[in-house]
Parts: structure tokens; sequence; C-alpha cells
């Protein structure tokens, strides 16, 4: 039986499946339903504005559609690429002269990026982080959960377990907007969450804010105005992870109730639904390609959701643990985190980890010739992060009191550290922004999914990390 249940009732659009084929892979596979035209031998009143003139141009263009085949489609949507590149590279689209070569090392750029075999190399060339360059934000009672940085790195926008919403500007290191978390028994009339808030995502373009907390919902919002758009119902349990189709508004979720949602957030409707996790899922995440990653916690999987195939791939831990992190560092390769204070590099070829690095975060302590090493107290790794399609990623302990910063070599077969950056308090989220100039972490006194240790001594705000890189 597939792993994709297909949703009831009119909330999915009926053409996300085309007969005789399969699903399209962007979102105009989710049309509005349009009116059927009428056809020449249907009557028309007298009294109508359309002419026998418009009716048979109509009959016309739509079956000139109709007789595209696919290999005429995907020249024309060549050629609209090829055009959209000479405009971009010249900066004028009516521009005829565009070097060829320029065009040739884009596609082949863009290429690279889609099979995941662009990594650049910017971990050797990171500058030393300063501790007071550092933008701390505060304004959230509770534990920050999780945090996100708006593509062009102006916006940080942050949720926690006191339910409410921040919007931060970076620039002017100021809150801007708050929307005040609701008591329970007031989800109909409060305008936001009254659940503690667990997952945060924000399209590409900027323009919608997702939010998901442990009543089940999930909040669309204006990311400009902060305005709620609409709310997704249809999860069993809290929703803990989001994430946003790079370039597109087609939304994933994953929660405690073991399943995967596809939303289209253009037209608020449900997609379809993926089930395989034989326990809570914690975490998700995504790129270009429509395919979803996800972190399964105690059933000690990652697991790679083949939306077109309606597939799955799994992948096994390297022993049995609870995989509650993970982060896509290219199309091929991704990183996760687990409670049993490990870090694993994985490829989309190999079921098990390309590398696993034990006993990553926790405090040293000396042995008996005096050397220090790590303690192997529990210490879970709580967040990790990665700038996409480069060799530098991020991860934080649950009770480490830092950020350690890696460098990923011999293609992300093995880890080596770079630096380390005090942080005190659980991080619960990371984020690099897409330029690479900041890395955002969301602190609390409390674990973003249970409250098994309190720190008094942390501060609940979001640690904003200005990030430069010697060029050369």
């Amino acid at each position: 039986m597939s792993f994709f249940i297909k949703g009831k009732g009119k909330s999915k659009p009926k053409s996300s499946k085309p007969p005789g084929g399969k699903r399209k892979s962007d979102l105009s596979a989710y049309p509005l339903k349009k009116k059927k035209f009428r056809g020449a031998d249907e009557e028309i009143e007298s009294d109508s504005d359309v002419g026998e003139d418009d009716i048979q141009e109509k009959i016309y263009s739509s079956s000139e559609e109709e007789e595209e085949t696919a290999q005429e489609k995907k020249l024309r949507l060549a050629k609209h690429y090829i055009a959209q590149i000479e405009a971009e590279e010249s900066g004028n689209i009516l521009a005829e002269d565009v070097d060829r070569d320029v065009i040739s090392k884009r596609l082949k750029q863009d290429m690279l990026l889609q099979t995941g075999k662009l990594q650049k190399k910017v971990a050797d060339n990171l500058e030393t982080v300063n501790a007071d360059s550092h933008i701390l934000f505060r304004g959230h009672q509770l534990s920050v959960t999780c945090v996100v940085i708006s593509t062009d790195s102006q916006y940080v926008y942050s949720g926690g377990k006191d339910c409410s919403i921040i919007k931060w500007s970076v620039k002017e290191r100021r809150k801007l907007k708050m929307i005040h978390g609701g008591r329970k028994g007031t989800e109909k009339k409060h305008v936001g969450h009254t659940g503690h808030i667990l997952a945060m995502a924000i399209s590409t373009d900027g323009n919608y804010l997702a939010t998901g907390d442990a009543d089940k919902l999930i909040h669309l919002w204006d990311a400009g105005t902060m305005e709620l758009i609409y709310t997704f119902k249809g999860h069993r349990d809290a929703v803990t992870g989001l994430s946003f189709r790079k370039d597109t508004h087609e939304l994933y979720s994953c929660s405690d109730d073991r399943s995967v949602k596809i939303w289209n957030v253009d037209e608020r409707a449900y997609v379809e639904t993926l089930f395989g996790h034989q326990d809570k899922i914690t975490a998700i995440d995504c790129l270009s390609r429509e395919r979803a990653i996800t972190a399964g916690g105690r059933d000690s999987t990652v697991r790679v959701w083949k939306i077109l195939e309606e597939s799955q791939l799994v992948f096994n831990a390297h022993k049995l643990c609870s995989v509650d992190c993970i982060a896509l560092i290219n199309e091929s390769n991704f990183i996760s985190g687990a409670d049993d204070n490990s870090l694993s590099l994985w490829g989309a070829m190999k079921k098990k980890p390309l590398f696993t690095l034990r006993n990553v975060h926790g405090p040293k302590q000396a042995d008996e010739n005096g050397n220090q090493r790590q303690s192997e107290e529990e210490n879970w790794i709580s967040a990790v992060a990665a700038l996409h399609n480069t060799d530098l990623v991020a991860s934080a302990g649950s009770k480490d009191g830092c950020v350690r910063l890696w460098k990923c070599m011999n293609d992300c077969r093995k880890l080596e550290p770079v630096m380390a950056i005090p942080v005190v308090g659980f991080v619960n989220s990371l984020h690099f922004s897409t330029d690479g100039q900041y890395l955002v972490a969301g602190v609390g006194q409390e674990h973003r999914l249970g409250r098994w240790w309190s720190n008094k001594a942390a501060k609940n705000s979001i640690l904003v990390i200005p990030l430069k890189f010697i060029v050369t």
C-alpha cells in the first residue's frame, strides 16, 4: 500500500495527478477550478456578448495548446529559461548580445546545484567571530523554540513557548511587530497561537511566514504586515517542523502524529499526506527538488520523501538513538544530530552515514594525565544548520553552552572543527542567512520539546551572529 494518503473532500485540487502520468513538479499542478468552455454544438442565446468568430478562435487556440508535445514543451521552457538568464546577466530584458560563455557557465552552475555537486569552499576563509559584534534580541517571556531569517537578511522571525511571534529588524536592531500568545480556551477569538510554537518557515520570496504549534495548527502569515492569512488544520498532534520548497509556495510539515503533509499555500489547500515513520517526527527540511527529508526521532531513521515518484528512502542511524534535528547541505548531502551526542553526514546514495562524529558537545573534563577530553555525560544535539552548497555547517548541544562550526571535507565524508561560539542556554534553533552574512540562534532556558532541564542563568533571546569571510 502506498504511503501517500490522498485527501478527501474539496480541499484537494482534482488536477494534482493527471491521468496517464505522474503529478507535475510545480505549483501549476494544483490549479483553481475553471469554467468549461461551451462547445460549438451548444446553443448560445441571441443576446449573448460572445460572437461566433470568438468561439471559433477559442476552440482553435485550445486545440493548438493540446497539440503541443512534451518535447515541444521542454524546448519552449528551455528557451524561456535561457532568456531569463540572458536578462539577469545583462541587466536588460531587451539585450541580445550576451556572452555565450557566461550563459554556459551559468547553466553548468545551475545543473551542479540541482544535482548537489556544487560545493563552495568557505569554511577556511571564515574569520574569528567576535562576541562584541553579536546582536541580541530579547522579547519572549519563555524559551525561544524556532527562528528564521528572510532571504534578504533584513528580518528575523522568532517563536517561543510563550506562544508569541516576533518580527525583528536586523539593520535597525529592534522589534517591529509582536503577535502575542493567547490562553487555552481562547482559540476561537484569539488571533495567533494558544499553544507552544514549535516550528517556523519563511518562503523564498519573503511573502509568507508559516508557524506550527503544539495544538496541531499551522498559521499562515503575511511576512510583511504580520497579518493572519489562513489556518491549516489536519495534523492530529503537535506540528514539529515546517519548510517551504525553495522558490515555490509549496509547504511541507511534520508532526508528532508520525506524518508529513504537503500544502499549497497559494490555493490555501491540503495536497496529500505521507506516512512511514514509526515514531514522532522531530524535524523536516527541503531545497529546490520536490523532495523532503525528515528526522524520525526514536525510530532512529532519516527519510527522504520522493514526492513525484511516490516513494521514500530510509536511512538508518549508526545505532539506536533519537535523531532529533536535520538539515540539507545540498541536494545530495545532509547532516543530522542525535541524542547520543553525535553528528552524522549522509549521502543520497548510501543508507548508512558517510561519517559520524561522536561526543561532539559537552563539558570537557581532565583525565588522570591532565588532558582535556569530552565528557560522556548525556548531552544530545538540539539543532543543526548548513550554509547551502558550501562546506560550512553548524551544530548546538542541549547543555553544551556553545554553537560549533564545522567544515565538511572529502565530499561530505568528514567533519573538522572550525570554531566554537559561546552561548549560554539551550540553543533550540539555528539558521544561516542565504548570503552567509549571519548565523541566527534561538536560545532558551529549556529545550524546545520538553522540560527535562532548566538553565535559569540563560536568557530567552535571539542571537544574531555576524559572519565575515576573507576574500581571496
